[in-house]
């Protein structure tokens, strides 16, 4: 037990640890004032979403990148609110102040994977070939497009992940979000600062729609529901290694909602973790593989030590070297996104996320889920 804790512990270790040296690989992008060149198709799927719509169409009109240069492209995914109708009405009374061309099209359900369906719908229609996804419940920052147009004046790049985050309320179950995603995208981040990839988020994600018919898009992994953004992310890396990048730059910042319950967050955290198991980058699979066990060595070392059979010291050491390492990759990571207030909370979110983490990785072995009101089978 001891040597299998100290191989675990040793192998996160040299893991996160890889992160955030990644971290500081990636320099952070930087706005000069440059003339905008580049022209956006952006697609935003929707479903019953008319209480989020209305922050995200302000944080559009607000856009101050010039409205010739993007369309969007707003793909309704059987809503069965008033979405439609907040979009229509914003289009009608200001269709000006959104953007040059912005229009509402029907998703063409033909797979298990309503958002990839919504996505390849709106590519067929995009006027322009680099491609922008988000969702309709983000708000976007006022130079999101201008990073984007400015990154790829300056670099070689076909596909272009960058960096989301949720708002942040006083609530301990929307902090402990914030902690999570935090995680993530420190590990996003420092994935593609030791040029190994694994991790984006299709909130904020750019490709050439070159590039999405090269590698004929989403086929292959239809059967999912999810993943929209990693397994395209992954067969992009796979054909164009050199030109997939992370845009590590403040103003690009998209920030989303997290779940409003536990209910929602288990249905959300199952739904990612379904795809798991079909990843096809190897480092993605080991890196899964190392925080499960990690995690798992844990819970496992906890209960021992409550019957005596593992010394409490050995699991204290593991806590320790865990909460550092982690607390090291958390802190860059809020730094970046300006929420280091977060991490007050630190501590508790460091207790509690082992148990959830197991859960979610039992649960989602065997357990289908719901998702938008649809049922989804594993």
């Amino acid at each position: 037990m001891i040597l299998i804790s100290l191989i675990i512990t040793i192998s996160y270790l040299i893991l996160i640890g890889s992160f955030i040296f990644g971290f500081d690989t990636i320099a952070t992008f930087r706005l000069e004032d440059t003339p905008a060149k580049t022209k956006f198709s952006i697609l935003i799927p929707f479903r019953n979403e008319a209480e989020n719509l209305p922050d995200l169409l302000k944080s559009i009109e607000a856009l101050k990148y010039p409205k010739h240069l993007f369309e969007i492209i707003f793909v309704d995914d059987e809503s069965d609110d008033d979405s439609v109708d907040i979009i229509k009405k914003t289009l009608k009374t200001r269709p000006l102040d959104c953007a040059q061309d912005a229009r509402i099209i029907t998703n063409d359900r033909k797979t298990n994977s309503p958002k990839k369906d919504a996505i390849t719908s709106a590519i067929k229609k995009a006027k322009y070939d680099w491609i922008i996804t988000t969702d309709a419940d983000c708000q976007l920052p006022l130079f999101w497009l201008d990073s984007f147009d400015q990154y790829i004046q300056k670099n070689n790049a076909v596909c272009i992940a960058a960096p989301v985050v949720y708002n942040n309320d006083n609530s301990f179950l929307n902090r402990f979000q914030v902690l999570d995603i935090l995680s993530l995208q420190g590990a996003t981040i420092g994935g593609f600062g030791i040029n190994k990839p694994f991790l984006c988020n299709g909130a904020n994600l750019a490709y050439k729609k070159s590039i999405f018919n090269d590698v004929s898009g989403f086929e292959g992994n239809t059967n999912i529901a999810s993943g929209d953004d990693i397994f395209l992310l992954e067969k992009i890396a796979t054909k164009q290694p050199k030109h997939v990048h992370y845009l590590k730059c403040k103003q690009a910042i998209i920030k989303t909602q997290s779940q409003p319950n536990w209910a929602n967050l288990l249905s959300q955290r199952v739904r990612w973790a379904a795809k798991t198991s079909t990843y096809n980058n190897w480092f993605g699979k080991l890196t899964g593989l190392i925080v499960l066990l990690m995690n798992t060595l844990i819970v496992i070392g906890f209960l021992l030590s409550c019957i005596s059979i593992l010394n409490f010291k050995i699991l204290l050491y593991i806590l320790v070297i865990k909460f550092n390492i982690d607390f090291f990759l958390i802190y860059k990571s809020a730094s970046f996104f300006n929420q280091k207030s977060i991490l007050k909370n630190y501590l508790f979110g460091f207790l509690i996320y082992p148990f959830f983490s197991i859960y979610i990785a039992f649960i989602s072995s065997f357990s289908s889920y719901k998702w938008k009101g649809r049922d989804f089978k594993k």
